[in-house]
């Protein structure tokens, strides 16, 4: 099972409650906490679409952002060897760590967007 919807530029997690029979949706990277749920999968993407909107409308009355704000520092966790390999790797192409992540990753949601699984 895919545990993703899109609807316009929103992305929601999708679990389901054996204890609720019911698909619980939860709006994903805004600045509220939006969750819908629905009985069916068809319930469930009508409830998303009206809670985005539901969402949009609210943004807009009140004046606030739609998405969290990033600062652009991201740490991670990565095995030693792999931090000596990107070390390597950047050094012998004349290029930094941090340029060859940030390359890696845009790549990776370049090639993501083109061949979308959502």
């Amino acid at each position: 099972m895919n545990n993703v919807l899109k609807y316009k530029d929103f992305i929601a997690t999708v679990k389901y409650s054996e204890e609720d029979e019911a698909f619980i949706g939860r709006i994903e990277g805004i600045n509220s906490v939006v969750s819908f749920e629905g009985q069916s999968v068809e319930e469930l993407k009508s409830a998303f679409s009206e809670a985005a909107e539901s969402y949009l409308e609210f943004c807009d009355r009140k004046g606030i952002k739609l998405r969290k704000s990033y600062n652009g520092v991201l740490n991670i966790r990565i095995p030693p060897v792999t931090h000596s390999q990107i070390a390597m790797y950047a050094e012998n192409h004349g290029t930094s760590i941090n340029a060859f992540i940030r390359d890696s990753i845009e790549r990776r949601l370049e090639s993501a967007y083109r061949n979308p699984v959502l």
